[in-house]
């Protein structure tokens, strides 16, 4: 068996498959471009492998810095513009709303004026509605 297996304070020598991705929050990166912004090239030199980074993650943390700047500072400020479809959307469903509230009223009416005929036919035709008594 191997050594470090045995004793658990000798670190194991073999080398993981694929490295860590390492993740940075943009505390990190505001603090590191910061301070990078500050140094000379001796100082970002050591910084960066203070903290082991590379110069291209550097400058492309710049670069998501500045345009992210750009980008908020070409955003209009206060509330978005509403967009003209949903004020048309808002305009036709309320349209259809009424066209079925007149729907329902010309169903009432033509149920009324069926009814209305019925009463009125038997009226012209003399002849009266059965009650129900058995009466001739």
């Amino acid at each position: 068996m191997e050594a470090s297996k045995l004793d658990p304070q000798i670190p194991d020598p073999q080398v993981r498959e694929r490295a860590a991705v390492r993740r940075y929050t943009a505390a990190y990166k505001a603090r590191i471009l910061a301070e990078y912004d500050q140094l000379d090239k001796a100082g970002k030199g050591a910084l960066m492998r203070r903290e082991g980074l590379y110069s291209s993650l550097i400058s492309s943390w710049k670069t998501a810095r500045d345009h992210g700047a750009s980008e908020a500072l070409a955003r209009p400020v206060g509330r978005p513009k509403a967009d003209p479809r949903d004020k048309k959307i808002d305009t036709l469903e309320g349209e259809v709303e009424r066209l079925r509230a007149e729907l329902d009223k010309t169903r009432q009416v033509i149920e009324v004026q069926g009814k209305l005929f019925a009463l009125l036919d038997q009226f012209a035709t003399g002849s009266e509605a059965p009650t129900g008594r058995g009466e001739q």
